[in-house]
């Protein structure tokens, strides 16, 4: 069995809100599994959701632009090595060159947009800096007929673009400042994957409540609460962040328009950052020294 760490019961009780000992339990019996631990846990305790975890392999910026009449916008993720080379001027100037082109190029294919300039500009801007400096991925996104695209970065590190049918371009940014603050799973519930509310119903028949209920009982009960997990992870039923007294849905109806769909990128994301123990490195150095 390994040997469950301090940092592994720290990073479960971040993200459960849960008590140390529960913690060290539940990571004890998934032999270190975080993610089964939590999966547990929202089966035995009732705990309703988990943060996705933080830690990231890369810093560094998200940039959008959109046309002008929101035909189409274009997202991009630089990154970097550390936050303080994300916040350089060198950095900055980089990242918007970098959208530029890609926004001009209407293109996806990160490889050929920064095929030669671009390419060389990076490499320059890496043997100036010291760190190593990438461009990790584009999306366009195309309004079609009748729609437009909003846009939305907090911070330089979180960024939307949405796509609304009809309405106008402020709404379509105040819809992308939600997504960006709140990180709906899906924008309508029909949107919800299949396979997603089929191990959703899975963890709420574990939860002890569902036991020894009837059979009609508790599917009239996992429907409910079904229903309850599709309104608070899908856009269009959340409380709109700037009036929580009516839905997305709503805000954007009274703006004469109708949610489409959003995509949300946060730097680093998926990616898993490598801690160094610094200590442990040099008391390693100093051994073989």
């Amino acid at each position: 069995m390994a040997a469950i760490s301090a940092s592994q019961v720290k990073e479960l009780r971040e993200r459960t809100g849960l008590g140390m000992m529960e913690c060290k339990k539940a990571l004890t019996e998934t032999d270190g599994d975080i993610e089964q631990a939590i999966e547990n846990l929202r089966k035995n305790s009732g705990l309703k959701a988990a943060k996705k975890a933080g830690r990231t392999a890369a810093e560094g910026a998200v940039v959008t632009r959109v046309a002008d009449d929101g035909s189409y916008g274009v997202m991009v993720e630089i990154n970097s090595e550390t936050d303080f080379v994300a916040r350089d001027d060198n950095f900055k100037v980089f990242a918007d060159k970098i959208a530029d082109a890609f926004f001009a190029a209407k293109s996806e294919d990160v490889a050929a947009v920064m095929d030669g300039e671009l390419e060389t500009a990076r490499e320059q801007l890496v043997q100036k800096i010291g760190e190593n400096i990438g461009v990790r991925r584009c999306v366009v996104v195309e309004a079609g007929e009748g729609n437009l695209v909003g846009e939305y970065v907090h911070g330089g590190r979180i960024g939307v673009l949405t796509t609304l049918k009809g309405g106008n371009a402020q709404a379509a940014k105040d819809v992308a400042m939600h997504v960006a603050a709140i990180n709906p799973a899906v924008a309508r519930p029909e949107d919800m994957p299949q396979e997603q509310l089929d191990d959703e119903k899975a963890i709420i028949l574990a939860q002890p409540d569902m036991a020894g209920k009837p059979e009609q009982i508790a599917e009239k009960m996992v429907q409910g609460r079904l229903k309850k997990y599709l309104a608070e992870n899908s856009l269009t039923e959340q409380p709109f962040v700037k009036n929580p007294d009516q839905s997305v849905a709503e805000f954007v109806k009274a703006a004469g328009g109708e949610v489409i769909g959003f995509t949300r990128f946060e730097v680093g994301e998926g990616i898993e950052k490598e801690e160094v123990d610094f200590a442990a490195e040099v008391m390693e150095q100093a051994k073989r020294s």
